[in-house]
């Protein structure tokens, strides 16, 4: 008679052939992707430039861009400038068009952002208010295509 044995995965039978296991390879193999990440509004977002977390710092390393375009997820077509800094200390920050970026979008102390990045140095977001509720807004001009960060009103915020 012959004996059965169980394999880590609790299927087939022992002493045959040696098969692969169809268990996912372990965390430290896989590819570090981040497309999505939050950041909350803990100082004054017009005073104060925004860090990053530092996984998504990592994530770009080798490829850190000067700069990235913001997007608000239902805000039309119109993309932010944002310059960015690395601090050499796996650190990114929003900095310079933060500010204007900020301000057409209701950014304030105690909002909680969520980022997607989309690949080519572009990140759509959505902002939530101090409750938790996402932000909504729509745009003046939805066929406009200007990338100028004069006007600081693309989106307004519905009240």
């Amino acid at each position: 008679m012959a004996s059965t044995s169980r394999t880590p995965t609790g299927r087939g039978r022992g002493g045959r052939g040696g098969g692969s296991s169809s268990l996912p390879p372990p965390p430290s193999t896989l590819p570090l992707i981040i497309e999505e990440f939050f950041i909350v509004v803990y100082e004054d977002p017009l005073v104060k430039k925004v860090s990053t977390p530092k996984k998504f710092a990592d994530y770009l390393d080798g490829q850190e861009p000067a700069k990235v375009y913001l997007r608000a997820t239902d805000c039309g077509p119109h993309l932010w400038t944002v310059e960015v800094l690395f601090d050499g200390q796996c650190r990114m920050y929003l900095d310079k068009g933060w500010e204007n970026f900020a301000i057409a979008h209701g950014v304030d102390l105690g909002c909680f952002i969520h980022f997607k990045y989309e690949g080519d140095d572009v990140l759509t977001m959505k902002v939530f208010d101090g409750t938790m509720c996402r932000k909504y807004y729509y745009s003046d001009d939805e066929d406009t295509n200007d990338e100028s960060d004069d006007d600081v009103k693309p989106c307004i915020h519905p009240l």
